[in-house]
């Protein structure tokens, strides 16, 4: 049995600084060298490999072994939701009903600014609700370039979109987590995320519609953004804390599309230059008027994808997908926490059914169906996915196999340890904490089971709310989403811009900091002043 060891050089302080290399090196290869995403990923991986073995004495083959269920949980789930999402899209697209869908969108508004809100900060919410893991920016950032938008800005939108929803998203995956592993009632959990991430929600849509088109776009649709986020953020705060996590983000995605186009200012004459400052070309032609039915399909496999999703979280139907799960002890790993019991780590389960990948590929079948796409036409395209997405499935499964040998080695909890050592500061710094997580490892969920009993182990010492630094966990780590070389590289595939994952990064690393430091402000608030703000 190998057990991690916090502090194996001896210093909290100088273990914490050697953990933090993995990590250090992937972002400085991507932003500032712009070396190729698969090839930072793997480099990353053999430090990380390094560091473990080395620093923090993990075995050889425990390492290897870690490595590798790293990498196998980057192909299921994540990659085969990313798959088949993408795979939905590129039938539509052969059938022509992807344009029908672009002029649907088009005439609910062809302000770009507009189908920014719709489509990444509506619709992206939707599907985070649903599907989660890197599903929300393939898809909004394909439907963004179809509508127009100059590939980077439409990759950069659908990132910083995907924040306000994510800590509710997958039906409330993260926060039912954070309870879990922190042993804390998931209501307070629950209540105390949904007095934080929906004043992100009020930040972001105006965010978004600066991103696309700078001062003239604030201040032209502020108060179309501003009428969205209020209504998302506060149905996601009625839902969160009064009805139930898991429909917190569905109802706040719904809410907050429905106040836009409820809003007379939503279809107002897009002024001239607009168009072409997103990249797209301007036209004074007006649409072709598509037939009722052509519509119909077009919305269809997102019908469906709601549909299937809502139905796969029933109780029953759940505990019915559930018994296709294989739960089983990973080769060649035996590893025990500091306190010598051993991590969950040890263990991995593959859920065949319940599992987002599988429902998209169903939609996906009957997609084909629908459209009327042959049998040998809909595989040949599944294939043509799977080619597209080789360097990104590389580069998934590369940064997973890095994350998990930092968490199964002792990195992980060693950084975590030195944050949360911060004494009365840990207020502010608790956020950061998530984000760290996140940015790691991709997924607000994963860095809940990381950290969330960490942070009341902390909060206790430092005599903090439990419960207010369990949920800063999960608010800091939605910010951290943007920066995840995974989700970055999902980003570039999605937007058909291979390589370019280092530009996106400089992009969007300053809206992630600057994101962060308002929500340790919030918290640090909530601790204090603001505490009136706490159930």
């Amino acid at each position: 049995m190998f057990v991690q060891d916090l502090t194996p050089l001896g210093s909290l302080g100088l273990s914490a600084l050697v953990a933090v290399l993995p990590l250090a090196t992937v972002l400085v290869l991507l932003g500032a060298v712009r070396m190729r995403a698969h090839h930072a990923a793997l480099i990353g991986l053999a430090v990380a490999l390094v560091v473990g073995v080395a620093a923090f004495g993990m075995p050889v083959v425990q390492a290897v072994s870690g490595a590798l269920q790293g990498a196998a949980f980057g192909l299921w789930p994540i990659m085969w939701i990313v798959v088949n999402a993408l795979w939905i899209y590129r039938l539509t697209v052969r059938t022509g009903h992807f344009d029908v869908l672009r002029r649907s969108f088009g005439r609910i508004s062809d302000d770009p600014r507009i189908q920014a809100l719709i489509i990444a900060f509506c619709f992206g919410a939707l599907m985070e609700a649903l599907a989660g893991f890197g599903a929300p920016v393939a898809i909004s950032a394909v439907m963004l370039v179809a509508v127009g938008f100059h590939p980077v800005k439409a990759a950069v939108v659908a990132l910083v979109a995907n924040t306000a929803p994510v800590a509710f998203g997958a039906m409330g995956t993260p926060v039912v987590t954070l309870a879990q592993v922190t042993g804390l009632p998931l209501e307070q959990v629950s209540s105390i995320v949904g007095r934080q991430t929906p004043l992100l929600a009020l930040v972001v849509p105006l965010l978004l519609v600066l991103i696309v088109d700078g001062r003239r776009g604030l201040k032209d649709t502020w108060l179309p953004a501003l009428v969205c986020g209020v209504a998302f953020g506060l149905v996601q705060f009625l839902a969160s804390n009064f009805v139930s996590p898991q429909l917190a983000d569905i109802g706040a995605a719904l809410a907050g599309a429905a106040a836009l186009v409820a809003l007379p200012q939503t279809r107002r004459p897009v002024p001239e230059g607009v168009r072409i400052g997103t990249g797209g070309a301007a036209s004074a032609d007006t649409p072709p008027e598509d037939a009722r039915g052509d519509v119909v399909k077009a919305y269809l496999p997102y019908v469906l994808i709601i549909v299937i999703f809502s139905v796969a979280v029933l109780p029953p139907v759940k505990k019915l997908l559930d018994k296709a799960t294989w739960k089983f002890h990973w080769p060649g790993l035996n590893v025990a926490a500091p306190n010598g019991k051993p991590v969950s780590g040890n263990t991995f389960s593959l859920p065949f059914l319940n599992t987002g990948g599988t429902l998209v590929l169903l939609a996906g079948l009957l997609t084909a169906a629908v459209l009327a796409v042959p049998a040998g036409g809909a595989a040949g395209e599944w294939l043509a996915t799977v080619r597209e997405l080789r360097f990104a499935i590389l580069t998934v499964t590369g940064v997973l196999a890095l994350a998990y040998v930092m968490n199964l080695s002792g990195q992980t909890s060693t950084i975590g340890t030195f944050i949360a050592a911060a004494g009365a500061g840990l207020a502010f710094l608790s956020p950061v904490l998530g984000w760290f997580g996140v940015a790691v490892s991709g997924s607000d969920t994963s860095a809940n089971a990381l950290f969330g009993a960490l942070q009341v182990t902390a909060a206790h010492q430092t005599g903090l709310p439990a419960d207010l630094l369990a949920a800063a966990n999960s608010s800091g780590g939605v910010l951290g989403k943007m920066v995840s070389p995974q989700n970055l590289t999902i980003a570039c595939v999605a937007a058909n811009l291979p390589g370019e994952e280092g530009k996106l990064l400089r992009k969007v690393l300053p809206w992630s900091v600057g994101l962060l430091l308002v929500m340790c402000l919030i918290v640090w608030g909530q601790s204090t002043a603001l505490s009136w703000m706490l159930p």
